[in-house]
C-alpha cells in the first residue's frame, strides 16, 4: 500500500479498515485492547478476552489484513500491536472524527446492554452523539441530567448510557492519541430549558 500524503488509496483504504471495526465489535474490541496494552500475543488476547484461540488468530489476521495492527515476527512468539487510527468525516460542512474511542464504545456493546440497545433502537450515529456528550459528562463539566436531557432519549436510559460511555472515556483518555479530536457537546452549548 502506497504511503504518499494525500494519496487516495491508503486514504480509501484507512476508510474501510475503520468501517469493518465499526462493523463488528469483536474486531472492535481486540482492537482497542491491543492498542491498550501495546503490545500482546494470542495467548494474552485468548486470556483477557475469553475468546478461543482459532479466533484469536483470524481476528488478528484480519486486522492486520486491515492495516491496524502489526505482527512482529522476530521473536518465536509473535507479539501484536496497534496502529492508531482515525477517521474524519466532513459531510456538508458537518464534520465528525472516528477515534478508538468511539471503536472501544462499540466493542464493548455485546458486553453492556443498555449500548448495544442504544445501537439496535438508534444506530451509531447515535451511539457517536451520545459519546460527545459522555466526554463533558465524565470529566466534570457537564451535569447528567443535562447531558441526558441533550440525548433525547428516555432519561433513565440516557443515564444509563452516559454512565457506561463515561467508563470507556475514562479508560480511553489516555490511550486514544486522538482524544482531543473527539467532538465534545462544551463546544456547542446545550439549548436553553423553555
Amino acid at each position: 500500500m502506497s504511503k504518499a500524503a494525500g494519496d487516495p488509496e491508503r486514504a480509501i483504504n484507512g476508510l474501510l479498515s475503520v468501517a469493518q471495526l465499526l462493523e463488528e465489535p469483536r474486531l472492535a474490541r481486540l482492537y482497542t485492547f491491543v492498542l491498550r496494552e501495546g503490545e500482546v500475543t494470542i495467548d494474552d488476547i485468548v486470556a483477557a478476552l475469553e475468546i478461543p484461540r482459532t479466533t484469536a488468530y483470524s481476528d488478528t489476521g484480519t486486522l492486520v489484513e486491515l492495516g491496524v495492527l502489526t505482527r512482529d515476527e522476530e521473536r518465536k512468539t509473535h507479539t501484536y500491536s496497534a496502529v492508531p487510527i482515525t477517521l474524519t468525516a466532513n459531510l456538508d460542512g458537518d464534520e465528525y472524527t472516528v477515534t478508538p474511542t468511539l471503536i472501544e464504545a462499540f466493542g464493548r456493546s455485546p458486553q453492556d446492554q443498555d449500548l448495544d440497545l442504544l445501537l439496535e433502537k438508534h444506530g451509531l450515529g447515535k451511539l457517536a452523539a451520545a459519546l460527545t456528550y459522555a466526554v463533558p459528562y465524565a470529566e466534570g463539566e457537564m451535569s447528567e441530567r443535562v447531558a441526558a436531557r441533550e440525548l433525547d432519549l428516555q432519561h433513565a436510559f440516557a443515564i444509563a448510557v452516559l454512565q457506561a460511555l463515561r467508563e470507556v472515556v475514562l479508560d480511553m483518555k489516555s490511550v486514544d492519541p486522538y482524544f482531543e479530536d473527539i467532538r465534545s457537546a462544551r463546544e456547542q452549548p446545550p439549548e436553553a430549558e423553555d
